[in-house]
This record gives C-alpha cells, sequence and structure tokens, in this order.
C-alpha cells in the first residue's frame, strides 16, 4: 500500500498500549473491547461503548494470544468470559464497517465501481485508492495500478464490494480523496490485520 500524506495527520493522535504485545500506537490501528453487563467480553469496533476499554492490536494473532493467555480477565482485574470465535466476530465486524463507509462514499459521489470507471479516473488522477476484490481474476486485476501516492485495499471479497456498490458482486472499485476516504483506509488496515488471506492474494500492483 502507498503512504499518502493525509495519513500522517493520525499519527499525532490518542495513542493506547495493547494488552498482548504492550506496544503503544495511535488508537486506529488497534481494536477497543469492553466488558459486557453479562462478564462477557465485547468487540467495539466504533469505540463508543461504555465501559473501560481494553485494547489488541489489530492483528489475528495479537488477538489469539490475548484470548489464550486470558489477558482480558487480566487487565479487567476481573473473571471474564472470551466468547468462541472472537476474532472472526471481530473481522466480520470490521468488513461490516468497510463496506458501510465505502457505500456512504459512493452515495456523496466519491466512489465508482468497475474497470471502465475505475480505469478512467485512475488516468484522471481523480482516484486516491484502487479497491479490487481479493477472489477476481489476477490477470484481469495487474491491468490497474495503484494511484501514485495513493493506496490499495484488495483483501474485501466480491460479494462484499457489491454490497457497497449496490450491486451483486463488485472487482474494481476506486475511491476519491476527501470525504469518509482516509476513514476507510484506516478501518481496512484493520481488517487486514485480522484477516486471513491467502498468500499471493491481496497484493497491490505498482
Amino acid at each position: 500500500m502507498g503512504r499518502g500524506g493525509a495519513q500522517k495527520d493520525h499519527t499525532d493522535g490518542p495513542e493506547r498500549k495493547c494488552i498482548a504485545t504492550g506496544e503503544v500506537q495511535p488508537k486506529h490501528g488497534l481494536i477497543r473491547f469492553v466488558i459486557g453487563p453479562d462478564g462477557q467480553v465485547v468487540p467495539d469496533i466504533l469505540g463508543k461503548l461504555p465501559g473501560r476499554g481494553m485494547w489488541v492490536a489489530a492483528d489475528r494473532a495479537a488477538l489469539d494470544v490475548a484470548v489464550k493467555k486470558k489477558l482480558f480477565s487480566r487487565s479487567a482485574k476481573q473473571p471474564v468470559q472470551v466468547p468462541d470465535g472472537l476474532a472472526d466476530e471481530v473481522e466480520r465486524q470490521l468488513a461490516r464497517r468497510v463496506v458501510d463507509l465505502i457505500s456512504m462514499q459512493r452515495k456523496a459521489g466519491k466512489a465508482v465501481a468497475g474497470y471502465e470507471k475505475v480505469k478512467g479516473w485512475l488516468q484522471m488522477e481523480e482516484a486516491e485508492v484502487l479497491i479490487q476484490a481479493v477472489d477476481g481474476s489476477g490477470r484481469g486485476k495487474s491491468k490497474l495500478s495503484t494511484p501514485h501516492f495513493g493506496h490499495y485495499i484488495g483483501w474485501l471479497t466480491a460479494d462484499e464490494l457489491g454490497l457497497a456498490f449496490g450491486r451483486q458482486t463488485v472487482i474494481h472499485g476506486a475511491l476519491a480523496s476527501g470525504g469518509l476516504t482516509l476513514r476507510v483506509v484506516e478501518e481496512a488496515q484493520r481488517l487486514k490485520g485480522v484477516r486471513i488471506i491467502e498468500a499471493g492474494k491481496g497484493q497491490p500492483k505498482g
């Protein structure tokens, strides 16, 4: 993924410490968890649920460590219940979040889908983000390149992108700068950390 200058604006934002790795990093690179009324660990993807937050890096390995070593109970200083498949649930919620954000950008006129439209935006330098379905044809995807100083998202499925663009399936998409685009990039990066991607897939060209 290319690095855009706008992304640096968030490095000065609030930071939190991961309970699994011990590393301190900006909040947008971690997942917040809270303890529900029933004593169960609940992922707080939007970071708005009440209660004391516990933070884990947006990385499936870190989530697995937090679960296996009972770090949620240690951080909460009380016994807690960790639901089965917590990492999978985090992945599902993050994917839905990215889809919703792309959909909002589409409704604002800042997102297009389809090979020809995306190609046109790239040629006119309208696109800041190139999005391609992880399960799309590698040969077809290789014909488009990540915008210069832009970003690449290649780990959503064709069905997920279809939901975002109001179609059955989508292979190629693009986002213009402004609006929620930076948020899409950040949330997509969190998703990439917890999503298991087959070797050779989800890799940008250029």
